[in-house]
């Protein structure tokens, strides 16, 4: 199966009101990618080509906007990672 990335272009009309013009392009990719990616919608990766940026600026942005960096999910997978590849350690001890 070949594969293929489509583009969308999605025109959008804002307010005649001065806070309406503040924002960029570049602002308005931003904070969409950042509350797609905060609805589940998007994955951080997708958030950032979305928003133009590089991977870590779009994690930044969305620590900037109180939005989890990883879910539950994520966490749960790094900790079985974790696990596998350190089946012997059982428990972390900290400050022995």
């Amino acid at each position: 199966m070949d594969s293929y990335v489509t583009a969308v272009q999605l025109t959008l009309n804002l307010p005649d009101e001065p806070a309406a013009h503040r924002w960029s392009e570049d602002d308005l990719r931003l904070e969409l990618a950042c509350a797609m990616h905060a609805r589940g919608r998007l994955s951080k990766a997708a958030g950032a080509e979305m928003a133009g940026v590089d991977f870590f600026s779009f994690q930044q942005a969305l620590v900037e906007r109180g939005i989890a960096v990883e879910s539950v999910a994520d966490l749960h997978q790094d900790v079985a990672a974790l696990r596998a590849g350190f089946p012997t350690v059982t428990t972390l001890q900290l400050d022995q």
